[in-house]
């Protein structure tokens, strides 16, 4: 796939607002698409140049009002096929990060943005690099984390993967909360998101918000 350049970026995306679902650049979010709004959203982004779906998570404001959150990310639609009864199994790749600027009212089922993705241009450059990442330590505290919530991986690609990808793959796929998830997603830098993890993960083992309360 070539890379994307910011003059191909266009200034309005569709979105996606997915609770708990998180896209990263460089990474690649399977998603099974079945609501008809949603469906119509596939059709539309594979006619268009770019290809490209913003995945944002909604927030409630303190009042009940559904809201988007102010970052997401764009992947764009490289995976498709269609199953016997209709449904869409799709996948994104990550793209860029964007700041949503406005909501566009249309004539579409589905959430549209006028966005600005000036902010996260290192997005689109080379993977970054994390030099004080300790693998075997970070392997260790996630293989308790692993244990500790009875989820399984592959243990061999971990091993062998590219900080980033590994970083950006975890921060996707870990039971973290929406909030936990947006904090990832807004980390400026490779490091910021490793030591976020890492905290979330030191947490979650300590027990959480149970032992809080205890204390």
């Amino acid at each position: 796939m070539p890379m994307m350049t910011a003059a191909d970026l266009p200034d309005t995306i569709p979105v996606f607002p997915l609770p708990g679902a998180l896209m990263l650049p460089r990474a690649r979010l399977p998603l099974h698409i079945f609501e008809p709004r949603y469906l119509a959203m596939i059709e539309d982004c594979m006619k268009s140049k770019h290809r490209l779906i913003g995945m944002i998570q909604p927030r409630e404001t303190p009042g009940g009002e559904k809201r988007l959150q102010a970052i997401g990310c764009a992947g764009r639609l490289t995976g498709f096929s269609e199953t016997e009864d209709g449904r869409y199994m799709i996948t994104l790749s990550g793209i860029s990060r964007f700041r949503v600027k406005e909501e566009v009212d249309g004539f579409t089922p589905y959430r549209r943005c006028m966005v600005e993705w000036g902010p996260f241009s290192r997005d689109l450059g080379p993977p970054e690099e994390d030099p004080g990442f300790r693998r075997d330590a970070f392997m260790a505290l996630l293989g308790r984390y692993f244990t500790k919530l009875s989820l399984s991986t592959d243990w061999n690609s971990l091993k062998t993967a590219e900080a980033e990808l590994l970083i950006n793959s975890l921060s996707m796929l870990c039971p973290f909360t929406s909030e936990d998830k947006q904090a990832l997603l807004e980390a400026p830098t490779l490091v910021t998101r490793r030591e976020t993890m890492v905290t979330l993960i030191e947490f979650a083992l300590r027990g959480g918000a149970d032992e809080e309360t205890l204390q």
